[in-house]
């Protein structure tokens, strides 16, 4: 390891900045610094401007990926090179909206059906059942389950925030017959390797097969699961205040979005026409 990306990890931490960001950082500097074949400490604001460019015309990133390193390469050069003007002028760009792909409840009972092996459908039912981050249901440990409170603990959830979400008794069912048949000892949905959880990766490619297998057109992810929870409350009536907690969400309008997923959003809203008193002739 270099000097300067000890530097940089170190900066990272003390601000405590999370364990995922800080490799995610240290990855997009990497790849920066191999792209010219000299340490970012030798390039300044158009070496950063000629890559940022690379991203888009050759390498066509999305453009979380591109904000992504653009948010490494002001980290690098403005809080621990200290050299603030390579960076300055580089802004953010405004990213397209687009709305997210959902399931619906035919579609996701048809989803469940198709997966095979009690542990897959323990991990895909988490994630549904309570509307979690693929990162979450990796994370999840044994005592974070509460039969009692009947809710789920998410430890450091993105924001570095604990929050509790709800444990379905349905789900609550699953997990203590997966647990007679798979009897995990720390983590939840151990992987492959002992002592660490299975991988995010492993989780998105029981997603795929189960979709395919189910005969779906849709791409499902987990973070597909976790939209398809949240528009499926929003349909039944739930406020959007407590999807809005559920979710993890700090800000309202990011949960609003799924006002606009939901085909029966607008059905049981009333026109203020209707409300008015008839016209006299009026059919």
């Amino acid at each position: 390891m270099t000097p300067l990306r000890r530097r940089m990890i170190d900066d990272m931490q003390l601000r405590n900045l999370s364990p995922r960001t800080i490799d995610a950082y240290a990855m997009r500097v990497g790849t920066f610094a191999r792209y010219f074949g000299r340490s970012p400490q030798a390039l300044g604001a158009d070496e950063v401007r000629t890559y940022l460019l690379h991203l888009i015309q050759e390498k066509h990133v999305s453009w979380s990926v591109y904000n992504q390193t653009v948010a490494a390469l002001k980290f690098l050069y403005e809080v621990t090179l200290q050299r603030h003007g390579v960076t300055q002028r580089i802004r953010y760009p405004k990213q397209p909206k687009k709305l997210p792909t959902v399931l619906s409840i035919h579609e996701t009972e048809r989803f469940f059906a198709a997966i095979i092996g009690i542990k897959h459908r323990a991990i895909l039912m988490t994630a549904y059942g309570a509307g979690l981050r693929i990162s979450e249901v990796v994370s999840l440990r044994l005592d974070d389950i509460d039969s009692q409170r009947m809710v789920i603990r998410i430890r450091q959830a993105k924001g570095r925030k604990d929050r509790y979400v709800m444990l379905s008794p349905r789900l609550l069912t699953l997990l203590r017959e997966y647990w007679k048949v798979a009897r995990p000892a720390e983590w939840l949905f151990p992987g492959d390797v002992p002592g660490h959880p299975i991988t995010g990766k492993a989780v998105n490619q029981i997603c795929v097969q189960a979709a395919r297998a189910a005969g779906l057109d849709k791409h499902v992810t987990v973070h597909t699961l976790r939209h398809s929870f949240a528009t499926h409350l929003f349909e039944a009536g739930t406020d959007i205040r407590i999807i809005q907690n559920l979710l993890g969400h700090r800000n309202l309008r990011t949960t609003f979005l799924y006002a606009q997923v939901s085909p029966t959003a607008g059905e049981t809203t009333q026109s203020p026409l209707d409300r008015l008193t008839p016209i006299p002739g009026e059919p």
